[in-house]
């Protein structure tokens, strides 16, 4: 509809698109002059709605809906409609509606202006012909195509449900409900119960799911063989409707090559939107390791002596002078060094390393041959309800978070937990004694548990700094607070989450940490600042889980919309989508070589990522219930995972990664291939009488740690 057309380049010029506008004009043959006419209002041959995506500036180019080159403006249904691909970050750009038969475009997608893509509609009884009509044609195609073609039928069963409700066929969508939920997929069951409760046109405005599926298209990676197939058969059919469909919601990611396997897109579909768009895992990650600090370690002469029981004289390394020069070598992929601002090295910090290297030195080498020993911490009588759990890297400390909103830390060791002494007892220390920091600590205030009372509602997160000197909680009164360690009370209270807190976690430098909520959205703060540093949006549900990489430039985010994403933490940009959870994700661990991410999920299944090829490398299948922790150990042979089957297991992760498939051509379309059987990665299982498992740690020395309350069932 060629008034459309130059409503639709008039829009373009005034929002200064001119690229965008180029491309359209070239697709529609028109040229400049064609422009003259200053067009008011926009009259629409057909009852379609013009629907104008602007690109930010300098963002990609536009690409038709079909995801192949530009599509001609104006296709079926009289509905032009100019998409585009931005950046993941950035979310939905504009939507314009023609509303009385001006454009007007919205930053925000406002619900009626969301909903009302539903209202070309076709005949409503003819939705269950056009839909069986499809299967059929899917389910008689050859078995390489009928794979790839049958991703189609879940967002197309929702948008066509929703559409017949949105128009108030009630009874043909019940109807058409009933006919062919069963058809779907079993991971799709959760989606469909909510769907069903929709069953009026009002329920359709204040549903979150509902909203999320509308704005975002659903994303399908298909060959282009099968594509072909598919386009031919409903033009040839003229089934417009669902065409329209494909065109209005979905988003098809083609791929050049053979067709992927039933068993390759069940493990990379299941996401509330689709598997990632291929566009969204290219950008580089820097996943190397920062070169650690040199600085010079005092022998101690003593310690030495007292370690060699046989009384041999002890040979000297000659090394042992500069322990901290252990890496001289800077990681190929590790990000420069002053990519973000990291804190400085105390002196109490490069205590700690040379403690640290002392006991690695004791380190016990894991291996399917040399399993670690378990210690267990169980929570018993904890009727207040266990939350979380944290430890501190040292082992010294254990934090329980409660549903009665406490937060409780124990000291492990004999060693008691003590506040400082008050201001005027303080005056009176000698400042210049050795012992000094033995001096301010106050005698009388020494127990083994201290409870820190402030929060107004269970506690969902908690994690120590690595100097051992802050706490950090989150809860569910939206708040994340900061707790000092040497007095025991409450420093700061951050408020930037108006809904529950999920999960927090201290950068592995300190200073830096992340919270994640309920409002779909994670944030990175700063101790020293009120406000957050950035904002991380694009998850399509609550993100649940929140993990900084080994090297703090990056922080990945486990959502209820089953993906994982990768944030750099750098500019904000979500450098990484990884698909595959067919539940939302509870746990997430990276490699301490920085290279790969486990996450675990309310499936029950462990999946391994390859971080600098943004693929999936790993199914660890053997928990029955949701995985609430995952660790590697100190030297990342071992994985360990904890769940609410009340087992930990623990599983080769050496030979998990080793000879991966990381080609050109897999990383392009995908094509993983998941050994069948993951039960030769797995090195042992073990039970606790009735105690799921919430945290895991492994101690410097590779004894591994693990927490839960009991539960008397």
């Amino acid at each position: 509809d060629r008034q459309t057309l130059v409503a639709v380049l008039q829009f373009l010029r005034r929002s200064n698109l001119r690229e965008s506008e180029e491309i359209l004009r070239r697709e529609a043959r028109l040229l400049g002059d064609d422009l003259g006419g200053n067009v008011a209002t926009v009259a629409t041959s057909s009852p379609g709605v013009a629907a104008v995506a602007a690109v930010p500036p300098g963002k990609g180019e536009v690409r038709g809906d079909c995801g192949v080159g530009p599509c001609s403006a104006g296709t079926l249904g009289g509905t032009a409609s100019v998409s585009s691909i931005s950046s993941p970050s950035s979310k939905i750009t504009h939507s314009g509606d023609v509303i009385g038969g001006a454009v007007v475009v919205e930053d925000q997608p406002d619900v009626s202006a969301v909903l009302s893509a539903y209202n070309q509609q076709g005949d409503p009884t003819l939705y269950e012909e056009y839909y069986s009509g499809l299967k059929h044609f899917i389910e008689c195609s050859l078995d390489c195509h009928r794979a790839e073609l049958s991703q189609l039928f879940y967002p197309l069963f929702v948008h066509m449900y929703l559409e017949l409700v949105y128009n108030q066929h009630e009874s043909e969508a019940k109807s058409f409900f009933e006919r062919f939920h069963g058809d779907q997929e079993c991971y799709y069951q959760d989606d469909l119960r909510v769907l069903s409760s929709l069953t009026k046109k009002e329920h359709m405005k204040g549903n979150e799911t509902m909203l999320d599926f509308r704005t975002s298209k659903f994303v399908l990676r298909i060959s282009r063989d099968s594509y072909q197939l598919l386009k031919r058969h409903l033009q040839e059919k003229q089934n417009n409707q669902i065409w329209n469909i494909v065109q209005e919601h979905l988003y098809i990611d083609i791929f050049d090559g053979m067709p992927r396997s039933k068993q390759q897109i069940d493990a990379m579909v299941g996401s509330l939107a689709g598997e990632a768009k291929r566009e969204a895992n290219k950008a580089k990650v820097f996943f190397g390791l920062l070169k650690e600090p040199e600085f010079d370690v005092p022998l101690d002469d003593e310690d030495e002596e007292g370690e060699n029981e046989e009384g041999k004289p002890k040979k000297k390394k000659p090394k042992k002078d500069n322990v901290g020069s252990k890496s001289k070598k800077q990681d190929p992929n590790a990000p420069p060094q002053n990519r973000i601002p990291l804190p400085e090295l105390k002196d109490s910090d490069k205590l700690d390393k040379v403690m640290n290297m002392k006991e690695a030195a004791r380190r016990v080498r894991l291996g399917p041959e040399c399993l670690p020993s378990i210690c267990f911490y169980t929570f018993l009588n904890a009727y207040q309800g266990l939350t979380a759990v944290d430890i501190t890297d040292d082992s010294s400390m254990i934090v329980g978070g409660f549903a009665d909103s406490t937060v409780r830390v124990w000291s492990v060791t004999p060693k008691k937990l003590r506040s400082v002494k008050t201001a005027a007892d303080l005056s009176l220390i000698d400042k210049e004694s050795d012992d000094v920091l033995e001096r301010i600590m106050d005698e009388k205030t020494a127990s083994e548990l201290k409870i820190l009372y402030g929060h107004s509602g269970p506690v969902y997160g908690t994690s120590f700094s690595p100097d051992r000197n802050y706490l950090l909680s989150c809860s569910e009164d939206g708040t994340v607070r900061l707790w000092s360690l040497q007095t025991f009370t409450c420093l700061v209270g951050y408020k930037g989450h108006n809904y529950p807190v999920w999960d927090t976690q201290f950068s592995p430098y300190g200073y830096y940490f992340v919270s994640g909520g309920h409002d779909r959205v994670a944030r990175l703060w700063a101790t020293d600042h009120y406000q957050p540093l950035r904002i991380f949006a694009g998850h399509l549900a609550d993100v649940t889980c929140t993990r900084f990489h080994p090297n703090s430039n990056y922080i990945a985010t486990g959502s209820a919309d089953r993906t994982i994403r990768l944030w750099d933490v750098l500019n904000g940009n979500c450098v990484r989508i990884f698909t595959g959870h067919k539940g939302p994700i509870h746990s997430l661990a990276f490699s301490p070589n920085g290279r790969f991410l486990a996450t675990g999920a309310t499936d029950g299944r462990v999946l391994l990522w390859d971080i600098g090829h943004g693929l999936m490398v790993g199914e660890l299948k053997g928990h029955t219930d949701t995985i609430y922790a995952l660790r590697f150990s100190r030297d990342g042979e071992i994985l360990a995972s904890g769940s609410m089957d009340n087992t930990v297991r623990l599983w080769d992760a050496v030979k998990a990664f080793e000879d991966l498939e990381t080609d050109d051509f897999t990383t392009a379309t995908g094509h993983i291939n998941l050994p069948e059987n993951s039960q030769d990665l797995l090195l042992g299982t073990y039970m606790t009488k009735s105690t799921p498992v919430v945290h895991l740690h492994f101690t410097r020395r590779n004894l591994l740690l693990a927490a839960g309350a009991y539960s008397s069932q």
